[in-house]
């Protein structure tokens, strides 16, 4: 088990410190997202006029299909013209409601172009119109499908996995649906940045309370309310945390200190490594959910510290 830092210099702290009190400042302004209809909040974010500025679209970005006996699933693709290294197969966060694969252009084209990596971004279905297990079906459909078809379509066999929030719950399961129903472990690694892994609600969650940091308890109860119905909580393929986690991939975890879900990453990283695994941990002091898409320096180090590391595994 290894814990990694990145030096932390006075105007590092000092930026962070001053970013999450105006953050908390500007967040108390608006009607918390528990609050309000799912469906206006996703319009207020595609068209930018809400809290959040209107994504930014990549022209590198390629829409396709994956099409399985299950249905079809959409992806969204970055695919290098030159050299391709591996496969980064990542899932976007948003609490399993929100959230779209191209909310993350600029950081997928990040990749593509520091790692020489084919990025393809999952677009599954959303809760509460699809709950659970619809967003981990479909993540299991494209897994599958990279899995099956990376040598074919991109020349290698190196698949790295991960994803934000409840990009990085999904992305759990998907491992270990892959290991369990496909008998595939072969994932080159694992980038799961603050990831839920409980979704009966780790100490922290249950503990953080009204205090909005993009993220409270109210709020992650909403979430669990609109993907989960009366399934069991802490059912292993509802919540990682709880399933065996033998022979699945060396991981890179990242979560900050104001994180009401800290609690899942140590937890779910100590279980990791127990179970096996190889697992780097990396906590942030002070900075909170989604820090690392924030404007500040620290934010532009640990994006750069996973692009490291997605790298590396394709070299492994």
């Amino acid at each position: 088990m290894q814990e990694e830092n990145i030096f932390y210099t006075v105007d590092m702290q000092r930026e962070v410190r001053d970013f999450v009190l105006n953050l908390e400042k500007e967040l108390a302004e608006y009607q918390p997202i528990y609050q309000r209809d799912p469906v206006e909040v996703r319009r207020e974010r595609e068209e930018g006029t809400g809290r959040n500025p209107k994504p930014v679209i990549s022209d590198k970005a390629i829409e396709r299909e994956i099409q399985s006996d299950q249905g079809s699933v959409a992806v969204r693709a970055f695919i290098p013209q030159d050299q391709i290294d591996g496969v980064y197969l990542h899932i976007h966060g948003g609490g399993w409601v929100m959230g779209r694969a191209h909310h993350r252009d600029p950081e997928l084209e990040e990749i593509m172009t520091e790692c020489n990596a084919a990025v393809i971004s999952v677009d599954y279905r959303l809760a509460p119109e699809h709950p659970y297990p619809a967003a981990q079906d479909d993540c299991e459909i494209a897994a599958l499908w990279a899995v099956s078809n990376a040598m074919d379509e991109f020349g290698t066999d190196k698949v790295v996995i991960g994803g934000e929030s409840a990009g990085g719950h999904l992305s759990a399961s998907t491992m270990i649906r892959m290991r369990d129903k496909h008998g595939y472990s072969g994932f080159s690694g694992a980038n799961l940045v603050y990831g839920v892994y409980d979704l009966s609600g780790s100490p922290s969650v249950r503990l953080w309370g009204d205090r909005n940091l993009v993220l409270s308890t109210p709020i992650m109860n909403w979430f669990f309310d609109q993907y989960l119905g009366e399934e069991d909580r802490k059912d292993p393929d509802v919540s990682p945390l709880y399933a065996p986690l033998h022979e699945l991939s060396p991981a890179l975890f990242t979560v900050g200190t104001t994180d009401p879900l800290l609690d899942d990453t140590l937890f779910m990283h100590s279980r990791w490594f127990a179970s096996g695994n190889p697992s780097i941990l990396n906590v942030y002091p002070g900075a909170t959910h989604a820090f690392e898409i924030q404007p500040t320096q620290l934010a532009e180090k640990v994006r750069r510290r996973m692009r490291t590391f997605i790298s590396e595994s394709f070299q492994s």
